[in-house]
Formats: structure tokens, sequence, C-alpha cells
């Protein structure tokens, strides 16, 4: 049998590149003492607005907000009855590119007629919980880069650094945002081909992050960072196939290790080690560490710090997780459509990878753009060996009530070449197997046996 292998996890400065391996120091008790304060949010971000319509953070509302009707389950968003303040198109992106990624201004450029962005009044009302910020202050202090560079220490539950002083720490930031600590859905994913055509997938799909556990903290030298599971029931030659395994905190001590269940042969068997650019299936349109647009190991590049813009971002897409939109208007040719994805100004970190020398992974370079006020990740561009722009990636966020965090929703990565595109972790159509995140789930529900319980 063919192997394969599911894998889920689990104002610009002047930019300078830090090696991966360079230590990191701690500040000072004084700038710390800065976070949560007049100038800065306790995850680092400034607290002031902008000129051309950033607005000041707020952090009001922590996991409820005005007109909300149930505790978990899809909500409209205090910001539904908003209307677009403009739109972005292929005859217009001149006027706004200085604040527009160059994946976006590849898309207006390939799809004119099918890709364009409207641009909502931008907003910043959603702030942490009590204990996040503790630990963020925490961690400010007390953080640091271990192992070249290939694990931190610090309490989980935040970011580890809230003052990044270069790109590897950076990175770190974006692999261990505060979020969900379980979720569970079934999730369906559209491949969407130059023709038109489309084929279909669909998979049980949980993750258990140990690290954002609300009840336990958590030290980022333990071995395991979060949990995954993934069982496929769609397409038909794929059901049954589970995947399973964890994500380790240090990748100089340990590597991602799975199980999977084949049903061709009935039996679980270990992985080989699941790192990077292995293309996750049905499609192979993105690689296991495009999840969350960046994820695991950041052994493979060298990372800079490029510094903060204000940018165009998917922002508050509650409506396109919306479960009275049906994939056949949701899913269309050339990308999703975008009368349903909101986007508005922030400023947003800019952290670039650049593939390191004898290390190998289909993309030479990564530019990821973080969100400030929670360093997730809103959109990634990445590109080929030759350095020319290849995929571009975006998730849609909303607000979840049920892990006062925001949440991933339809996540989408477009192959420019390929004039391909997946559109995953959909789940307006999966009725009661909507999200469900922050509910008690146990290490044994990620185990060989576990998988091996659900191929049969």
């Amino acid at each position: 049998m063919k192997f394969k292998l599911v894998f889920a996890v689990g104002v610009l400065v002047g930019g300078f590149c830090i090696p991966l391996q360079q230590a990191s120091a701690k500040v000072s008790p004084e700038k710390a003492a800065e976070l949560d304060g007049p100038k800065y949010t306790c995850m680092g971000a400034e607290r002031a607005g902008s000129p051309s319509g950033i607005p000041e953070y707020t952090g009001k509302w922590v996991g409820k907000w005005p007109g909300m009707t149930k505790p978990y389950g899809y909500e409209p968003g205090p910001y539904a009855d908003e209307k677009p303040l403009f739109k972005i198109t292929a005859q217009n992106m001149a006027q706004y590119e200085d604040k527009l990624t160059e994946g976006q201004k590849a898309l207006l450029k390939q799809y004119p007629d099918s890709y364009y962005m409207y641009v909502y009044p931008s907003h910043r009302d959603f702030g942490f919980q009590s204990w996040v910020c503790d630990t963020a202050k925490k961690n400010a202090v007390e953080a640091e880069l271990i192992d070249d560079g290939l694990g931190v220490k610090g309490t989980g539950g935040a970011i580890p650094f809230p003052f990044p002083a270069n790109g590897t720490e950076a990175v770190w930031n974006i692999i261990n945002p505060h979020r969900a600590w379980t979720e569970k859905a079934v999730c369906d994913i559209a491949d969407v081909y130059a023709n038109g055509s489309i084929a279909w997938g669909r998979n049980k799909f949980m993750t258990m992050n140990l690290m954002n556990d609300p009840n336990v903290r958590r030290s980022y030298t333990e071995k395991i960072n979060a949990y995954f599971y993934t069982s496929y029931l769609l397409p038909e030659r794929d059901k049954g196939f589970t995947g399973v395994g964890f994500q380790p905190n240090n990748f100089k001590t340990d590597a991602t290790q799975a199980w999977q269940y084949q049903p061709g042969i009935r039996r679980v068997r270990q992985a080989p080690e699941v790192c990077c650019d292995y293309p996750v299936p049905p499609a192979g349109l993105r690689t296991v560490d495009d999840d969350y647009l960046f994820n695991g190991s950041p052994e493979r590049y060298t990372w800079k710090l490029v510094g903060k813009k204000e940018m165009y971002v998917p922002y508050h897409n509650f409506k396109v997780n919306d479960p009275a939109i049906k994939y056949k208007d949701l899913i269309k040719p050339n990308t999703i459509n975008p009368e349903y994805v909101r986007y508005e100004l922030h400023r947003v970190w800019i952290v670039e990878g650049y593939l390191r020398e004898g290390y190998r992974h289909i993309y030479s370079k990564r530019r990821l753009y973080a969100d400030e006020d929670t360093w997730l990740v809103l959109w990634a561009d990445n590109y080929d060996a030759r350095g020319q722009l290849w995929r571009t990636s975006f998730v849609n966020y909303f607000y979840s009530q049920e892990s006062a965090a925001f949440h991933r929703g339809v996540s989408v990565y477009h192959d420019l070449t390929a004039k391909a595109y997946e559109a995953g972790y959909l789940v307006n159509e999966r009725g009661e197997d909507w999200w469900r995140i922050n509910i008690p789930l146990t290490p044994a529900m990620f185990s060989p046996q576990a998988a091996a319980r659900a191929g049969h």
C-alpha cells in the first residue's frame, strides 16, 4: 500500500537576520511591567490605534459579547450588521498595494473576476482571560530559547516572547499562541482544480493542546505540546484511514510521532518521522507544516523578524463559517466566494523563513503575517526553489465563545502555478458535528489503540 500520512495539530523596522541557533535575551522587569499597561497589551501589541483606521485596543469582551445567544456553536458575532468600507479589485489594487501581501496581489491579478476583497471597519475588542495575560507577563522575564533555538523555556498557555528580539523568538510565538485547548469536528475538504472540478474529502478531526489547558499550567520543557487525531470518511478509497500522534515541545530532543491505521492491512503501524514538507492528503495542495500556516519544527529555516506593518488581512470571519451557507455557494472556481470573507486593516508582524543550507523543503522562503494582538498567522506567502511566489494561503478566524479565543475556520491554500486551491476545515454543512471547542478530551483518545478502534 502506498504510504500516506495525515497530520493536523496539531510599522516596518529595520530588517535583521538572526541565525536559528542565536540565544535570546530576557527582557527586564521594568520592560515587562509595561505589558497590560497604557502602551502595550499583555501580548506586547501596541494598544494605540493609528490615523489610517486601526482602532485602539479595548479587549473588552472575553468569552461573550452583546447579542450572543448560546454558549457554543455558530454565532454571527458582534459586527454582523456592518457594511464594507470599500472593495479592492484588480482594477483598483494599485491604490492599496502598500497594504497588500504579495499573495493577495497575485490572486487579484490571476483571478480578476473571481477574487476581490471587501474591507470592513477594524475592531480590537476581544481580549484574553486573566490567566493568559498573567502567563504572558511571566514569560516576558523568564522565557528563553534553548537547544540551538529548537526549544524554549517558559510557561504554556501564552506566547513565550511578548517582546521578540529576533526571528527565532517570533516564530516560537507563532508556534505557541494562545488558542483552543481542545477542538473536535467533522471537517469537509474541497480541492478545486483549474478546470473547475472538485474533489471532496471528509474527516473526523480532534486536537488536544496541553499547553492551553485552562485548568493546568504546564512548562514548555515538558515532552508533549499537542495531540492530534484524524480519521477519513471521504473519499471512499481512504475511508477508515486514521492517523494519531503528538507534537513535541522541543525539536532537539524529540520529533513529532504518528501512528496510522491502514484499512487495507487492518493494522496500526508507527509512521516514519513526521515533519515539514510532507504533502497532506487528499490532494497534496499543502504540507504538514502549512497547518495554521506554520507549525512544527523551525529547524529547516533561518528566521528573520522583518518588523510590523499595517495590512489588510482576514479578520472576524464569523460569516464564512455560517451553517446557513451551502458549499455550492461557497466553493467556487479559482477561490472561495469572496462575498463571505471579511478583511480588516490591522498591524501584523512579518516573519520570514529562508531555507537553511543543507536542509530540504519544497518552500525556499516563507513569509508569515502574524496578527500583533494574538500572534495567529492570518496569511502566508510561500516561494519555490527559484524564489518565485508559488503558494499563498489564509485562515478565516472567528472568535469562539467556547474557548474565549480566536479559532480557525475555513482555511484556504492556493497553488498559483497549478491554478488550484484547497478549502479545508469546512464545517458549514456538518450540523451537530460543527466545531466543539475546549470540551474535555483525554490522551487515550489519541493513542494507537484509538486509531485501531476508529479503523474498525
